[in-house]
C-alpha cells in the first residue's frame, strides 16, 4: 500500500480519558472541601466551635482548601484535611503525571507498526498537535490574563487598579509579568502581594504543558516541512 502512512503516533486516548476522570475527582473534592471549610470558618470566627482550650489562630491553606482552628491544647480542622486532602493530593499528582506523559508522547514520532502506536500521516499529526496546543493554551491564557491584566495595562499603578481607594491607592513597589505578581504598599505602610500565591503558582504551572504542546507543534511542523520538501524533490528530479 504505497499511500499508507509510514509513521505512527502513540495512542494517548486512554491517557486523556484518565486525565478527564482525575480532573473530575479533583474538581468535586475541591468543591466539597471549599464549601465545608467556608461554613466551618464562619462558625470558628463566631466562637461556635468548641475546641481544646482558647482559640489562638485560624489558618487557611490554599491547597487543599481547609480551615484549621488552632487552640491552646490542639486544633480542629475542616475541608481538605485527612482522607479528603490525601485524595486531592493523589489525584493532582496523577493528573500532572498523566498530562505530562500524554504531551511528551505527542513530541515523539515512531515508525508505523511500533507497539502502542497507530499509523498517522504527518499532516494529521500536525493537526492533532495543534489541537492539543490550543487546549493547553486556553486555560493558561485565561488564568494568566486575569492575573496579569493590571500589570500589562499599567505596571506602575497595578496595585491601585482593583477597587476604589478614595484618593489613596496603594503604591506598586516592584512587579513582574511572569510570574504575574506585584508588591503593594498601602497608606498604613503595610505591604502585600497583588495576586494570591495560588494564582501565581497555577499560572506558572499551566505554562509548562502549553510549552510542551507548543514544542510538539514545532516538531510536527518541521517533520511535515521536511516531508513536503523531499516529495517536491522527487517530483522535480529528472527521470
Amino acid at each position: 500500500m504505497p499511500n499508507a502512512p509510514r509513521y505512527a503516533a502513540f495512542r494517548t486516548g486512554l491517557l486523556w480519558v484518565l486525565v478527564g476522570w482525575l480532573f473530575l475527582v479533583l474538581l468535586v473534592s475541591l468543591g466539597w472541601s471549599w464549601f465545608s471549610a467556608l461554613e466551618f470558618d464562619e462558625r470558628c470566627n463566631q466562637g461556635i466551635v468548641e475546641g481544646p482550650g482558647q482559640l489562638q489562630d485560624i489558618r487557611r491553606p490554599a491547597f487543599p482548601p481547609a480551615v484549621i482552628c488552632e487552640y491552646t491544647q490542639g486544633e480542629i480542622s475542616a475541608g481538605g484535611t485527612g482522607l479528603l486532602g490525601a485524595v486531592m493530593w493523589l489525584s493532582l499528582i496523577l493528573l500532572v503525571l498523566a498530562v505530562l506523559l500524554a504531551l511528551l508522547a505527542e513530541c515523539v514520532e515512531s515508525p508505523a507498526g511500533a507497539r502502542l502506536t497507530s499509523p498517522i500521516s504527518r499532516r494529521d499529526k500536525l493537526h492533532r498537535t495543534s489541537a492539543v496546543f490550543v487546549a493547553t493554551a486556553f486555560p493558561f491564557l485565561l488564568i494568566y490574563g486575569l492575573a496579569a491584566w493590571p500589570l500589562i495595562t499599567g505596571p506602575s499603578s497595578s496595585c491601585g487598579a482593583r477597587g476604589e481607594w478614595l484618593g489613596h491607592p496603594p503604591k506598586t513597589l516592584e512587579y513582574s509579568l511572569f510570574p504575574p505578581q506585584a508588591t503593594c504598599q498601602y497608606a498604613s505602610g503595610m505591604t502585600s502581594e497583588l495576586n494570591p500565591g495560588w494564582v501565581v503558582v497555577l499560572a506558572t504551572a499551566l505554562s509548562i504543558p502549553m510549552a510542551i504542546a507548543g514544542t510538539s507543534v514545532v516538531l510536527a511542523w518541521h517533520r511535515r516541512r521536511l516531508e513536503r520538501r523531499a516529495t517536491q524533490q522527487c517530483h522535480t528530479a529528472p527521470g
